[in-house]
């Protein structure tokens, strides 16, 4: 499955697609790239004339370059050939400097383990300078229904 395949099985769009670019993708790890646009809503109100990208979308970001985008290309280069969807079930982050508008951000993942449809990863996000933005474990379920 290459790149491009993967990213058009992504069940995100915009604004809620946070992946713009895979660098590398294999059975054991992932890395891609996101840019928070200046005008992304949530900017508004996160903070008042100081804004921040929350937390919760530092999250979603590595979630879905770190273990959708892994777990697409794991299920779909099982024997079916066919990719299944992967719902976030856990996570477990450190966030240690902020995101502002306009930032470049850089995922990594590392498959710790896939069995019974169980994808367990560790994840870093890095921004343009190369500092650890935050880091920790995302796990998920691959499914082949998004209602399952």
């Amino acid at each position: 499955m290459t790149k491009q395949e993967i990213l058009s099985h992504l069940p995100y769009s915009k604004p809620f697609l946070f992946v713009d670019e895979l660098q590398h993708i294999d059975e054991n790890s992932v890395s891609g790239s996101y840019t928070f646009d200046k005008d992304l809503d949530f900017y508004k109100g996160h903070f008042k004339d100081n804004p921040v990208t929350p937390g919760v979308i530092l999250t979603e970001t590595m979630a879905q370059i770190g273990l959708v985008c892994l777990g697409i290309f794991l299920s779909g280069s099982a024997a079916s050939g066919l990719p299944g969807h992967v719902m976030l079930t856990a996570t477990a982050i450190d966030f240690m400097k902020p995101v502002f508008p306009g930032e470049k951000v850089s995922v990594t993942a590392e498959k710790v383990y896939f069995r019974f449809k169980k994808l367990h990863c560790n994840v870093q996000m890095s921004n343009e300078a190369g500092e650890v933005v935050c880091k920790g474990t995302i796990s998920g379920m691959v499914t082949n229904k998004m209602n399952a």
